[in-house]
């Protein structure tokens, strides 16, 4: 029965091979080469197959890839993997388009922010309900003029107010937050340092794009290139979903419409 028992554990060392195939496709956002997925799950293919050499390994792994593409090839599927550029990436069918049209033409457009409308959010997202002075003594900063632009677009809201002199009026996050940051509930938001990482990483990336100067009032302490701008803010919040339909959907049927991951961090 030796032979019965190697048999399942090869095939279930294929499948956890293809099962990290899949997820690197999906993840990424260019074609990923063969020799970028070799090098990503080499170490486990070569621990697996002991004695085996490279060659032997990536010879496995591209069977599993090959294995990969021909089932997503059957009709119960409505994305392919398909060879672009050198590489491989994941885009949906042709005989689709029309319904993922559909469905895209629907999607909210993605939401921009500036840093500082994002720490007010982060606040809110992690103290709340909360009210400004709150918000606004973590910050450092007066705060109130952030407040208008997370209720107009949706991603905080009332919570009445609270008991104390004054009656400052109590903020919470909404469903379209959780939406937009694919969130179960608050209970799944990252830690404070994390989120701040993210943050971070998002305008490293964006540091780049121009910011038009507006005749806004500043919020305190800040400059008039950091102020809430409805075209010029500069970090993108795209919808929870992890594979997001591209804005650019192809003029004619037979152009794939590729999907790639969102990054929570929308």
């Amino acid at each position: 029965m030796d032979w019965v028992r190697e048999d399942f554990e090869g095939s279930v060392f294929t499948m956890s091979i293809k099962a990290r195939i899949e997820a690197v496709i999906y993840a990424a956002e260019t074609p990923v080469t063969l020799d970028q997925i070799f090098e990503l799950v080499k170490e486990s293919v070569l621990a697996q197959q002991e004695g085996a050499d490279e060659a032997t390994a990536k010879s496995t792994v591209r069977a599993a890839l090959e294995e990969l593409v021909a089932q997503y090839g059957t009709a119960e599927h409505g994305i392919e993997i398909r060879q672009v550029a050198g590489g491989y990436r994941m885009s949906t069918k042709p005989e689709h388009h029309d319904v993922v049209r559909a469905f895209a033409k629907s999607l909210k457009p993605p939401i921009r922010l500036s840093l500082p409308a994002l720490e007010t959010l982060a606040v809110i997202a992690y103290k709340q309900p909360v009210t400004v002075p709150e918000i606004s003594e973590i910050r450092g900063v007066d705060s109130g003029g952030v407040i208008a632009t997370l209720l107009d677009r949706k991603l905080i809201t009332t919570s009445g107010r609270k008991a104390v002199i004054g009656r400052p009026i109590l903020y919470k996050t909404t469903k379209d937050f959780l939406m937009r940051f694919g969130l179960k509930d608050v209970t799944e938001l990252p830690s404070m340092e994390e989120f701040e990482k993210l943050v971070a990483e998002s305008f490293q990336m964006d540091e780049a794009a121009p910011v038009v100067e507006t005749s806004a009032e500043p919020d305190a302490g800040e400059t008039a290139q950091t102020t809430e701008s409805n075209s010029n803010d500069p970090v993108e919040i795209n919808s929870g979903n992890d594979a997001i339909v591209s804005e650019t959907i192809g003029d004619t049927p037979e152009e794939p419409i590729e999907t790639h991951a969102s990054k929570a961090s929308d």
